[in-house]
């Protein structure tokens, strides 16, 4: 019997749909599961990878159901948000040699995105392609999913998925060579999740002493103090591509004269003890612009320039802007990767000239190719009132070695007989040193009457010299040796020349140096004052016979970077 005006049986909606469509909802969700595990497992190794990124799937999915409550939906949307993580890892991995970490997503900027965008300008596209394949698809799963999952049971899974993956992140902790691999994107990405935050909790963005200096009246630099310096040299400060003088492996032959390159001109060969090895140029560009320590930022050092940028105020170009110079970086690649031109500009480089500003659509070319640059730059804003700071960026010696680079550019070359990597990497070094002689010669030729100082550094060793130095260390030893920052496989060599010009004070210039000490070697052989951190900087420097970081296991960088931060020159970390 029917009611008068109520809806007829078989037009009432139904709570879920028929036993047919359940069973196709629940065979389509499955099909969804098993195909982004599928997707997803593949670049993980071992029982512990896959198991930490099952928990992670879980976790993902939780999180969605908390808020759509839709299992089809949500392991939609999972699917889609891993698969462009670990997309976006494997890209990174093969233009960094790094996968997607954490500390990624803590850090975003413009200039990530816009370096992402200039490398693959497809990439615009390709999103846009994606977004509209989505959209449709998702607005059916949300259309057709028969299932609801109570909220209380996705929160369940949620907070047990989130334990698991934390109590297994702090029993087995990312080790830090395991982001250098190309493997495990999600799993590493879970466990440096774990490790950032501790960090984070425990340390925040720099080490620094807890409690004030109480010096941040007493001694701060000002910057409007006159810098009282007499007609100070024009400054070339050349960053040399994994260069290091490679007769420090045993065996190894190199062609007659080849050492010479490392010495300076009064003769001296010194030793320069980069904070990296094999590959981050970027902590020793840290280092010699701000006359800071790249290990004072822990497990978050590989973003020291993006962490520093608009944060670190104080540095070589800054103190060098106080005594009238105009300063300038030729820097061979986008200025967006890892914020590199923010973070020069708050250094106190004025003109950063990067390789679109350059013309060049590689940013691999030959040394001749920047030293030319720099002449131009130094012809185009010479002025007699004011001298000139360019720092030059080689990168001819850059990885890899199994390819002959250029060989053009040495007709007639006679490899010294060590074979493959080690031949062409001397190669290379013996272009560098004779297109770094050219460059000291025009500058003579062309500038008969001014006065130039110039300073050159390896900025680390090149990835071979880990097989070479000790051939016979064991893979544990050599890496225990590298993770505790043996000077064997960080020291390369720093090099103080002159034209017209001769310093007469090289009081800092030690046989050993730590790398943020360079900024001190600068400026007293140019002659030019030290302003109240670099002086006391210099004391350190002393104190420790050229250690820096690891003078007192810490003690002093931790107390000098509390004094910055004191003075104002350290902000916001």
């Amino acid at each position: 019997m029917t009611v008068p005006g109520a809806p007829s049986p078989s037009s009432s909606p139904a709570r879920w749909p028929a036993s047919s469509g359940r069973r196709d909802g629940f065979m389509l969700i499955a099909g969804l599961h098993l195909a982004a595990l599928t997707v997803l497992l593949a670049p993980e190794y071992g029982p512990f990878a896959i198991t930490l990124t099952l928990l992670v799937w879980a976790f993902v999915n939780c999180a969605l159901l908390v808020v759509l409550r839709r299992p089809g939906i949500a392991a939609l949307i999972a699917f889609a948000l891993l698969f462009v993580l670990v997309s976006l890892s494997q890209f990174k991995f093969g233009i960094l040699q790094l996968t997607l970490t954490f500390l990624d997503f803590l850090i975003i900027d413009r200039d990530t995105l816009s370096f992402l965008f200039s490398v693959v300008p497809s990439l615009r596209g390709t999103f846009a392609v994606a977004v509209a394949a989505a959209v449709p698809l998702a607005w059916l799963m949300w259309r057709y999913d028969p299932f609801r999952v109570r909220r209380r049971n996705a929160l369940a899974g949620l907070a047990a998925s989130l334990m698991v993956i934390a109590g297994l992140s702090f029993a087995v902790p990312e080790q830090p060579w395991e982001p250098f691999q190309g493997v495990n994107h999600i799993s590493n990405l879970a466990r440096s999740g774990a490790l950032s935050v501790s960090h984070l909790m425990a340390a925040g963005w720099i080490e620094a002493d807890t409690a004030p200096g109480g010096a941040k009246a007493a001694g701060a630099p000002n910057a409007a103090e006159p810098c009282r310096a007499e007609k100070p040299p024009h400054i070339v400060m050349v960053l040399d591509e994994s260069s290091f003088d490679i007769t420090a492996a045993p065996g190894v032959r190199v062609p007659p004269g080849y050492r010479d390159y490392f010495r300076s001109a009064d003769g001296r060969q010194r030793g320069f003890i980069a904070e990296a090895t094999g590959g981050p140029t970027w902590y020793t560009e840290f280092n010699v612009l701000t006359g800071l320590s790249a290990r004072s930022f822990g497990k978050l050092r590989f973003y020291v320039t993006r962490i520093a940028a608009g944060n670190i105020t104080r540095g070589l170009p800054q103190a060098l802007r106080r005594c009238g110079y105009k300063t300038f970086s030729l820097y061979p690649t986008y200025g967006n990767f890892l914020s590199a031109r923010s973070f020069q500009h708050g250094a106190g480089v004025d003109g950063f000239i990067d390789m679109a500003d350059m013309g060049v659509a590689q940013d691999m070319q030959p040394d001749s190719f920047y030293f030319d640059q720099a002449l131009k730059l130094i012809a185009r804003e010479r002025e007699a009132a004011r001298p000139l700071f360019v720092f030059v960026y080689l990168t001819a010696n850059h990885f890899p070695w199994t390819s002959v680079y250029r060989p053009d550019l040495t007709p007639g070359w006679q490899p010294p007989g060590n074979g493959g990597e080690v031949d062409e990497y001397i190669r290379r070094q013996t272009m560098t040193a004779r297109d770094y002689r050219a460059f000291l010669a025009r500058l003579k030729e062309s500038y008969p009457d001014d006065r130039f100082l110039l300073v050159r550094f390896g900025d680390h060793q090149p990835a071979i010299s880990h097989r070479i130095i000790e051939p016979k260390l064991a893979p544990g030893m050599l890496a225990r040796r590298v993770m505790t920052y043996d000077p064997r496989y960080y020291t390369t060599y720093y090099a103080i020349d002159g034209i017209n010009y001769w310093p007469e004070n090289l009081a800092s210039a030690l046989p050993a140096l730590d790398a943020p000490y360079l900024p001190l070697v600068v400026q007293e052989a140019a002659g030019l004052p030290l302003d109240a951190s670099f002086a006391e900087q210099k004391k350190i420097m002393l104190r420790c016979n050229g250690l820096f970081y690891a003078c007192r296991a810490g003690t002093e960088a931790r107390r000098f970077n509390r004094l910055l931060m004191d003075w104002g020159l350290i902000r916001n970390l």
